[in-house]
């Protein structure tokens, strides 16, 4: 039969259609402050922006934008998420935000700067990364 072709614009990018697709999603709630979530693990990176209350408005990850596999853990791909976020957030009225940060991943610190880099003022940063005060018992000796 021969092979199909596929016609490629060149204007698509990479991530592009995930975030023209969750820019109409945006909700009718408009915020001047709130709380940032950043949960940043060595396999991807989670952020959700929520009112003062903690109702969640709005949240987006590093998978949802398209990126797979060991690309979703990166600080690159956690701030393209930030930008997005920080987009919406502007569109909401966003003014300032109280940063939480939780995990060990390497994004949390790049979608902290890109939420400045947008012009939204950052009033604190608290770090919730769960810490282990005595953890799982130890396997035994292996004897040979």
């Amino acid at each position: 039969m021969g092979k199909k072709r596929i016609i490629k614009k060149a204007g698509d990018r990479r991530g592009g259609a995930a975030a023209r697709r969750s820019a109409g999603k945006l909700p009718k709630k408009k915020i001047s402050s709130g709380i940032l979530f950043v949960q940043s693990t060595y396999n991807n990176t989670l952020i959700t922006l929520t009112d003062k209350n903690g109702n969640a408005v709005i949240q987006s990850s590093s998978g949802a934008l398209g990126f797979k596999g060991a690309k979703k853990g990166t600080p690159f791909a956690s701030s393209r998420v930030a930008g997005i976020l920080a987009d919406k957030g502007k569109l909401m009225g966003l003014k300032d935000i109280e940063v939480v940060v939780k995990g060990v991943g390497s994004g949390r610190e790049s979608a902290i700067r890109t939420f400045v880099g947008k012009g939204i003022e950052i009033t604190s940063i608290k770090d919730m990364t769960p810490i282990p005060h005595n953890g799982p018992k130890p396997p035994k000796p292996r004897r040979v």
